[in-house]
């Protein structure tokens, strides 16, 4: 008896788990590529429609897939992308335990989008939908309304996202911190994608925090910290986002943060590291840092060697360093002459040309002024003591 008992419980739990196993559905699918031919690696985008799902196969060697396992009831789009781009799709697909697979043929899939396309151009200049689709088929129609509503719902979108964008820019040009703040986070609820709103809208609640003060400001700085974040999970490997980020937590005094973002920017744009590192350097000047703004300057010129401006506040770093004697003589640390100098080469007629001699004079350096054609063999050169 207690067999028979111990037997009948197994059985059940046997069941139990067979109907486990039964909720489950499966997709699949054949796909014909441009050329007639069975197309294989092709990537199949299942993408659930009543909830937030998504799930991703290839086409085998014979151009087929099957994804098992989904969610008994979903319903689906499924998309064919060759080269990251949608060639083929078909809306609401249910899975199914067996049946048909789905069809999808590249060619037929060109023409059809031609076709509509026509329409729907046909349709936006003569605002008669039934003159434009006439003769396509009931399927071919209903695409062509599907999509004509999808792109005036777009073009609705665009120009409030659009408005709302410019007006947030414009506060921020004129330090409306607050306006800046509620336009831009209205642009960043129409498209989470565009980066553009949230590294401006890091920038709003950054300037918004400088206005105020305790646990508001601190919630503000986070609200900015957070917005760039948005963008550089969006593009991670776009160095301005993170010059710009670390300009912005600069600016709420975060200065060890703003270090860290400016010096991954100069790694992961290499060309532009030299203004990165200028940007640091003022940074750590305003920041009461004179070893740092040094260091930062100094591999400004290190990587841009022709970087005018960054030898002119290199000198200006360095002559916080400066030895001042009871008599009040001057004497510079190596390389201060040397980068004031230098600028003078490059820029003789920049705008720190002036201050740049007005040091050398001090420090009783010798001033060189080069007066030379760049397409002339030679140069003249004359050197005078101030």
């Amino acid at each position: 008896m207690k067999f028979r008992k111990l037997a009948g419980a197994v059985a059940g739990i046997v069941l139990l788990a067979a109907a486990s196993v039964a909720q489950t559905s499966r997709i699949e699918g054949d796909v014909i590529g441009l050329d007639g031919k069975p197309l294989a690696k092709a990537v199949v985008k299942l993408e659930r429609t009543d909830v937030k799902q998504n799930y991703e196969t290839k086409t085998d060697n014979k151009g087929h897939f099957l994804y098992m396992g989904l969610p008994v009831g979903g319903t689906f789009t499924v998309s064919i992308l060759v080269d990251d781009k949608v060639v083929d799709f078909q809306a609401g697909v249910k899975g199914a335990s067996s049946g048909t697979p789905l069809k999808f043929d590249l060619a037929k899939a060109k023409e059809n989008t031609a076709a509509r396309d026509q329409a729907m151009s046909a349709a936006a200049q003569s605002g008669n939908l039934a003159a434009a689709t006439k003769g396509l088929s009931g399927e071919e129609k209903a695409a062509v309304e599907a999509a004509l509503k999808q792109r005036e719902e777009a073009m609705k979108k665009n120009k409030e996202l659009n408005d709302a964008f410019t007006a947030g820019m414009t506060a921020i040009e004129a330090k409306n911190w607050p306006e800046a703040v509620a336009k831009l986070e209205l642009a960043s609820t129409l498209d989470v994608k565009q980066t553009a709103v949230w590294c401006n809208l890091g920038d709003a609640e950054f300037g918004l925090a400088t206005t105020k003060t305790g646990a508001e400001r601190d919630a503000l700085i986070q609200k900015g910290i957070d917005a760039y974040g948005q963008a550089i999970t969006l593009k991670p490997t776009e160095a301005g986002f993170h010059n710009n980020f670390g300009r912005g937590l600069a600016s709420v005094k975060k200065y060890a943060e703003a270090q860290a973002e400016i010096v991954k920017a100069a790694a992961l744009d290499p060309p532009g590291a030299g203004k990165y590192y200028y940007n640091l350097g003022a940074i750590m000047v305003n920041a009461g840092s004179a070893d740092s703004a040094v260091e930062a300057f100094k591999k400004a010129i290190e990587t841009d060697p022709n970087y005018a401006d960054a030898y002119y506040q290199y000198g200006v770093s360095l002559m916080s360093k400066a030895q001042i004697s009871a008599d009040g003589k001057i004497t510079p640390v190596a390389g201060t002459n040397e980068a004031f100098q230098k600028y003078l080469s490059l820029a003789p007629d920049g705008p720190y040309a002036q201050p740049a001699k007005d040091m050398l004079t001090t420090l009783g350096a010798t001033v060189e002024t080069r007066f030379s054609d760049p397409n002339a063999k030679k140069s003249t050169t004359t050197t005078k003591k101030k």
